[in-house]
């Protein structure tokens, strides 16, 4: 067997070690194993494998640095990284110091295979590294599941790249802070990051929302304005909602994104554009375009790179992740003490339907902060699910929801159940308007049917 076809394990624990040697030769591949990193740079001396797979933690050396000393003397050598560390710091700086790949543990030894068999087919040169960044978001983005490491292994390969990346997704999962992610694990890092619900702003303004525009160029333009593309010059532009864009804003941003320039509203002088244009939607685009709704040509402009972030309750394995980080977070938020779910509180929170995804989830550590009168927060102390969160499906009977939240409630001896109802109705409600206006409260005020003062003043409550 040629040694383009040998693969060498660089692992400290015998067992994993041995689980690895079997699956493989099983697979027809020839192996040879290390326990440290010292021994493994001896035997490279002598001859070289195809492939090698190192696990990050190592007596000695750790596998990055290992990681990196490889880059540096043997670049075209495909290296599979395998950590038990999951979060996006980790898949970012593995594919910069790199790795072709990375592989979470517990890990599939199918998976493993397959993917050992991809790396000694990687062509020479794939896998050369780049700096790496300090100043990463993984803090930010938090899971274990399957879904959230396809997420990882996602950003930290676009991490060199500034390719368009369309990033779809439920309401409430996350889809701004995977832009974020991407901004700052990227080559515009240092530049600036610039968020634009275009759904939450009219229809007649978002032409100069985002283009800017010119003194005198509509009535109460009294001064030249900078739009969102100049804000975002040397950075990144996040359009979330892009499904909602009218259609002639469509036109025109499809004109930006090829020719690379704009006009402010009323301006002559052309502007050049120096952004990376990242887009999101709750929406199935593709059927928008087949129904005629959203141009095709903007749809494949934008939909280069796709990211979809699943609903958490379809990964249920990532809430006491997430639970632990949005608490720590509450307390941040509102200099409390943290509060910690006990294991049956977690069990029911795994339970939930979360039509709120993530974003629930956070509403409701931020609750639990405020309102728990222990450090400990056990099942019977969690706070009723949303009464109004987003349903995109279109099907959620909310009403039916609230009479299976009063029954449980009556069943647990509960009183005042109106009061309750109400006021979390009215958070809900209020969470939902100022995402959906980016915080204006003029217009989260419009969307409710309420005053300007009323809004404040159930913000004051709440």
């Amino acid at each position: 067997m040629a040694m383009s076809d040998r693969v060498w394990i660089v692992e400290d624990d015998a067992s994993l070690r041995w689980v690895m040697e079997e699956a493989l030769g099983d697979a027809g591949r020839a192996v040879r194993s290390f326990p440290d990193a010292e021994s493994f740079r001896a035997a490279l001396a002598d001859e070289q494998p195809g492939l090698v797979v190192m696990d990050v933690r190592l007596p000695g050396q750790d596998g990055l640095g290992e990681l990196e000393w490889l880059a540096q003397h043997w670049p075209a050598l495909p290296v599979l990284l395998i950590t038990a560390q999951t979060d996006l710091d980790m898949a970012v700086t593995a594919y910069e110091r790199g790795a072709f790949e990375y592989l979470p543990k517990p890990f599939d030894l199918d998976e493993f295979t397959a993917l050992v068999d991809r790396g000694l087919q990687a062509k020479q040169g794939e896998t050369a590294a780049s700096p790496a960044r300090a100043d990463a978001a993984g803090s930010r983005l938090v899971g274990e599941s399957p879904a959230m490491q396809d997420v990882f292994r996602t950003i930290g390969r676009l991490s060199r790249s500034e390719m368009s990346v369309l990033i779809t997704g439920q309401s409430g999962t996350g889809k701004e802070l995977v832009a974020r992610a991407l901004h700052e694990n990227s080559p515009r890092a240092s530049g600036p990051f610039v968020a634009v619900n275009t759904a939450a702003i009219p229809a007649e303004l978002l032409e100069s929302e985002l283009f800017g525009h010119e003194r005198g160029a509509f009535t109460g333009a009294v001064g030249r304005r900078a739009g969102r593309f100049e804000q975002a010059r040397g950075g990144t532009l996040f359009l979330d909602e892009i499904g909602d864009m009218p259609a002639a804003l469509q036109t025109r941003l499809l004109r930006v994104l090829s020719e690379g320039e704009y006009y402010r509203v009323g301006g002559h002088e052309p502007i050049r554009t120096d952004v990376r244009v990242l887009a999101a939607t709750h929406q199935d685009l593709g059927r928008r375009v087949a129904e005629g709704d959203f141009r095709e040509d903007l749809y494949h402009r934008l939909d280069v790179i796709r990211i979809h972030i699943p609903p958490l309750a379809e990964r249920p394995e990532d809430i006491s992740r997430l639970a632990e980080h949005l608490l720590a977070r509450a307390a941040e938020e509102t200099g409390l003490p943290a509060r910690r779910f006990t294991k049956k509180a977690l069990t029911a929170l795994k339970q939930r339907p979360w039509r709120g995804n993530v974003r629930e989830l956070m509403n409701l550590c931020r609750r639990v902060t405020v309102m728990s009168p222990t450090a400990t927060v056990d099942a019977d102390g969690l706070p009723a699910p949303e009464l109004g969160a987003d349903d995109p499906s279109g099907e959620q009977d909310w009403t039916a929801a609230l009479k299976d939240w009063a029954e449980q409630a009556h069943a647990e001896g509960r009183v005042g159940l109106a009061d309750q109802a109400t006021t979390q109705l009215e958070a809900t409600l209020l969470d939902w308007a100022l995402e959906k206006t980016s915080g204006h409260k003029q217009q989260a005020a419009r969307l409710l049917g309420w005053g300007r003062n009323t809004l404040t003043r159930k913000l004051r409550r709440h």
